[in-house]
């Protein structure tokens, strides 16, 4: 009866999930004077790279004739870019329809199939943050048995940084700046004629041990003065407009092992959260609250609550669902509701852990994707523990061996191959037992890169944000594993995922960063210094060093969703901070290769379509939504691009087709939506529900559901809005050198 009403009508609902409530509905000219309007669409599950939705339609054949009410459901195969968090759909297929007003569809193949050919050249695009807040069945696949025991904490009452170095320090020459260097550290220390100079927050500091002894110095040897003028001249290039000024020297902790530090500008002060009985502390950038009843003082790091009487010590684990019930009043957009993403029970946290089970896709060019690796001697495989899989504990990036074929992992993407040493070619799958890597091991984060299917030129992959560190551990996330994986020391240094000591927050809408202070000191003396390929191998990839993300939402706030409270007192608030920028603010990491796409669609000739063959019949392959997290490469010669590919290839469709039907918001308000059975229910002026029964509207006793669904739809469009405002320039990284893992 309608068939190629119904035609325009998917292929709009799917491809026009507009970003803002007042682009809702949309309508679509038909016939004579007749028209279709389209409502929000509703999404109901993502399971890997399928997206199922919903959406109330209404259809006039002329303007004096009666809308006749529908709804129509879908099914999408879907390629999400997590920085323009934009949900792209590859192809569609319409499952289902029904629409009480009116008889059957007829001909519902033939529209089917007409949909299921042109849909993919149309460009159609889905917001991620209306997904997050609208989902309606989401089940996270939870991390097991991480290691929740406090690292060391120290507490200072004076500014003071904290330096990590990976166990022992282990010097070794460096070719470029022609002196020794500490190279299992990600800040620069180097030694000259038995002392050592090192460069923090854009001071020098010298001392004749490593381990203690740090005060600040202007006085540097002849060799360390020119690594301190390249420095300079490096930061300069990467952006002339930078304020590169030094703050002002702080005392200097050396950790060798997984460390926070605490630190508070004189005593700690605190100051009420609120609506509630907490205190937070006011003189510090750390996370830190005491909760009025009990005097206990809760800190977060990298997602965990720990808690303690005293600042000092010692700490305990608080798992998020055992906190005082306190912590879920915190207001959004108070100063403190950074911390609702780790908190039980509150919108913030349930939207996070649903945002860690989106996927990062793309798909690999099987002719043009290489992959290398390097191995410090002949390759060393030791076994996982509880599989059958071996690792290869001295190779530049991520390689096992399952029976007689080796896996390489290589910047979210599997390879395969007969032999160690390649030649590696796309896998089409997965070793078999990688989902039963325990979190002890190194490799666990490859448990979160996926193969989800496949045709004869290209391989559809994913990750989800466990691979960069990301885990659903009970009711919240959590950064790293908590486990400390040693390090391969040889003739290369290949150094393991931390998951402590950068102060990592988690933004709503960047995902996990490092904190303002270790950005200061290790982002500018560090990143910047990276002239000389200062890390010395500790960090490649996001997964190894995190980018640097202001932990407040886009327009400069300070909270969730909240404005930025003035001035701030941290104890290192210097405005450079701020500005700091490495170009590496990205969820992607698949833009580091250029035998990968994350834009561009090329159907299969058969259907129009990408193949929905699954890429392996294993039935682990069936795509989880678990997270994962890798290892950074060595050599600057096997280390990918950083060059972005580009988002608009010349061989994309065309998002203008000729057949395209012309839309444009209605004049009526974006008051009808659907329940999960197909009900529909339209709001009036006054906020009260009515449900369509036998062609009208008539008041419903389902005001609650609706209410809730409502509700959900207003917090997607705010923080769509949100995560739109937060784009910003950024700039190319500086290189990067030395000898670390990669994965």
């Amino acid at each position: 009866m309608y068939p190629r009403i119904v035609i325009s009508i998917i292929l709009s609902l799917s491809g026009l999930w507009l970003t803002a409530q007042n682009e809702w509905p949309r309508e679509i000219p038909y016939k004579d004077n007749g028209r279709i309007i389209i409502f929000q669409p509703q999404p109901e599950s993502l399971v890997g790279n399928k997206l199922k939705s919903r959406a109330a339609i209404s259809i006039r054949e002329k303007t004096e004739s009666e809308p006749i009410y529908g709804v129509v459901w879908t099914e999408c195969i879907t390629e999400t870019n997590r920085d323009t968090r934009m949900m792209t759909l590859e192809s569609i297929k319409v499952t289902d329809t029904r629409f009480p007003d009116s008889p059957a569809v007829k001909d519902l193949a033939n529209f089917k199939k007409f949909i299921e050919t042109e849909a993919p050249t149309w460009g159609l695009e889905i917001s991620l943050d209306q997904l997050l807040t609208e989902l309606e069945n989401s089940t996270a696949t939870k991390a097991e048995n991480l290691n929740t025991a406090p690292p060391k904490i120290y507490y200072t009452e004076k500014p003071t940084t904290l330096i990590i170095i990976d166990g022992e320090p282990r010097t070794k020459y460096d070719e470029d700046m022609k002196l020794d260097r500490v190279m299992n550290s990600p800040y620069l220390i180097l030694e000259e004629k038995d002392q050592y100079y090192l460069y923090a927050g854009g001071l020098w500091y010298t001392s004749t041990e490593v381990k203690k002894g740090w005060r600040h110095t202007d006085k540097l040897p002849k060799k360390v003065k020119k690594v301190d003028k390249k420095i300079k001249e490096n930061e300069k290039e990467i952006d002339a407009s930078a304020d590169v000024k030094p703050g002002k020297p702080t005392d200097i902790i050396v950790t060798t092992e997984p460390a926070e530090l605490l630190s508070t500008s004189g005593p700690a002060t605190y100051a009420n959260v609120e609506g509630t009985n907490l205190l937070f502390v006011v003189n510090s950038e750390s996370q830190i609250f005491k909760a009025v009843e009990s005097q206990d003082n809760f800190i977060l790091l990298s997602g965990r609550w720990y808690k303690s009487f005293g600042l000092d010590g010692p700490w305990t684990y608080v798992s998020a669902d055992k906190l005082p019930a306190d912590f879920a009043k915190i207001p959004e957009g108070s100063e403190k509701d950074i911390v609702l993403a780790s908190v039980a029970g509150t919108k913030a946290a349930e939207e996070a852990v649903r945002d860690a089970q989106l996927p990062q896709t793309a798909k690999v060019d099987r002719k043009s994707a290489k992959a290398s690796v390097t191995y410090d001697g002949d390759p060393k495989f030791e076994p996982i523990k509880g599989t059958n899989i071996e690792l290869a504990v001295n190779a530049s990036t991520t390689v096992m061996r399952d029976g007689n074929q080796y896996y390489l992992v290589d910047n979210g993407v599997w390879f395969v191959s007969n032999s160690a040493k390649g030649p590696w070619q796309v896998s089409e799958d997965r070793p078999d037992q990688v989902d039963q890597i325990p979190p002890e091991s190194s490799a666990y984060n490859t448990r979160y890169v996926y193969v989800y299917e496949s045709t004869p030129e290209y391989v559809y992959v994913g990750y989800t944000p466990g691979y960069l560190g990301n885990y659903v551990y009970g009711p919240t996330i959590v950064y790293g594993t908590g486990y400390y994986y040693q390090p391969w020391y040889g003739a290369y240094y290949y150094p393991q995922p931390w998951s402590y000591g950068f102060g990592m927050y988690y933004n709503p809408y960047m995902g996990w960063g490092m904190s303002m202070t270790y950005a200061y000191h290790v982002g500018w003396g560090g990143y910047y210094g990276g002239y000389y390929g200062h890390y010395g191998g500790w960090y490649g990839p996001p997964m190894y060093h995190p980018p640097y993300h202001p932990h407040y939402p886009p327009g400069g706030g300070g909270g969730y969703y909240g404005p930025r409270p003035g001035g701030g007192t941290g104890v290192n608030n210097n405005p450079r901070v701020e500005h700091y920028n490495d170009g590496r603010q990205t969820n992607n990491i698949y833009n580091n290769r250029k035998d990968v796409s994350t834009r561009d669609r090329v159907p299969s000739a058969e259907s129009g379509r990408p193949s929905t063959r699954p890429g392996s019949t294993k039935p682990n392959q069936q795509p989880s939504t678990r997270p994962s997290t890798e290892r950074p490469s060595t050599q600057p010669s096997t280390r990918p691009s950083t060059e972005r590919p580009s988002t608009q290839p010349a061989t994309r469709p065309s998002t203008q087709p000729s057949t395209r039907p012309s839309t444009q918001p209605a004049t009526r308000e974006n008051n009808v939506m659907t329940d999960k059975s197909g009900k529909m229910y339209q709001r009036d002026k006054n906020g009260t529900w009515n449900e369509r029964n036998n062609n009208t509207w008539q008041p419903s006793q389902n005001t609650r559901q609706m209410d809730q669904m409502q509700q959900s739809r207003d917090r997607g469009n705010y923080r769509t809005q949100q995560s739109q405002q937060r784009a910003a320039p950024t700039r190319s990284a500086a290189p990067r050198g030395g000898g670390g893992r990669r994965g």
